[in-house]
């Protein structure tokens, strides 16, 4: 059994067809602890993972704060390369991330990170994005996250 499926729960979402839950098993840790409820789901040659944002999300403004936004971000990078790449996405890491937001979130509704892979070699995998909602896009996105091998 891969690294992966010891710790995520992919399982189809019975409340939203068509998606699968995109959560660690173990709820304390950050993505379930900050985040909450992650689910994901393959879009041609793009991945979409959305959150449901809460009170805790939101900035003094009464908008979705940058850090959740940015963490929406770094676990869409693992889900897209677990979902359309071939790598594990447990033991990866994040080597870079640059980010341009665009807008403020609406802490109503669903954040949904939308990315895609640019290239992928044996070790690193390199993707671009944006955060939406409906229309309205909150920022953009590129990263590269660099695959290790399971132990």
């Amino acid at each position: 059994m891969a690294l992966s499926e010891e710790v995520f729960d992919h399982s189809p979402d019975p409340d939203y067809p068509g998606w699968r839950n995109w959560n660690l098993k173990d709820p304390t840790l950050f993505n379930g602890a900050v985040m909450g409820k992650l689910i994901t789901r393959v879009e041609g040659d793009k991945c979409r993972l959305r959150m449901f944002p809460e009170r805790k999300h939101e900035n003094l403004q009464g908008i979705i704060h940058g850090a959740v936004t940015l963490s929406l971000i770094d676990i869409s990078m693992f889900t897209t390369m677990h979902t359309l790449g071939s790598g594990n996405a447990g033991p990866s890491v994040t080597l870079e991330l640059s980010t341009q937001f665009t807008g403020g979130g609406d802490p109503t509704k669903p954040l949904d990170a939308v990315t895609e892979i640019m290239r992928e070699t044996g070790k690193l995998v390199f993707v671009r994005g944006t955060v939406e909602q409906d229309d309205n896009v909150v920022a953009a996105y590129s990263g590269i996250v660099r695959k290790f091998l399971p132990r």
